[in-house]
């Protein structure tokens, strides 16, 4: 991971712990769950879609996006409290492009769960969020579907332990075209 992407997830985090929010789910109703990491790919979190494979410029682009942020909530699930049921939206800006042919774009984008070590993945999931660009309208702004993952919690470890992370669903070039522009 280099330092930029350690700076994103840092700062995801940070930005995930001011978004989570419980239900009380404790006897009394006083306990809140929770939230494990959660953060944005910064190699992920921009998804620009050229016409042509070859051609790079705002004249061949269909589609910019970018996830811009996500809501979460976390609550215990069952009376013992050995998991997490963690509900994340994210939300979304796209713009159409001038090559785009049509006014419906598609944005695929995934969450992901890792295991307390951060080196192997417990759980990912797959969705596609479709737009529809009203006319005379370049820019949209929304959420995603709400993505719901389970977080097993063992004795002993905690639920800031595990990290989720949001990403597009991106093409090699797609990711190649992200590293060599940078973050924005």
């Amino acid at each position: 991971m280099t330092i930029s992407q350690r700076r994103m997830a840092i700062l995801g985090a940070l930005l995930a712990l001011g978004a989570c929010s419980s239900s009380p789910s404790g006897p009394t109703g006083s306990t809140q769950a929770p939230c494990p990491r959660i953060a944005i790919l910064a190699d992920g979190a921009d998804m620009t879609v050229f016409r042509t494979a070859g051609q790079r410029d705002l004249t061949a682009m269909v589609l910019d996006a970018r996830i811009t942020g996500f809501d979460a909530t976390c609550d215990y699930t069952g009376r013992d409290r050995t998991a997490l049921s963690v509900r994340i939206t994210p939300r979304f800006e796209a713009e159409r492009g001038p090559a785009a042919e049509s006014r419906a774009a598609e944005l695929p984008w995934f969450v992901a769960l890792s295991d307390v070590g951060d080196t192997t993945l417990l759980d990912r999931q797959a969705f596609t969020t479709r737009l529809t660009f009203p006319t005379n309208v370049p820019r949209l702004v929304g959420p995603g579907a709400t993505a719901r993952v389970n977080v097993p919690l063992a004795e002993g470890v905690r639920a800031v332990d595990y990290a989720i992370r949001i990403s597009f669903q991106l093409t090699p070039e797609q990711l190649a075209h992200n590293r060599a522009r940078g973050p924005r």
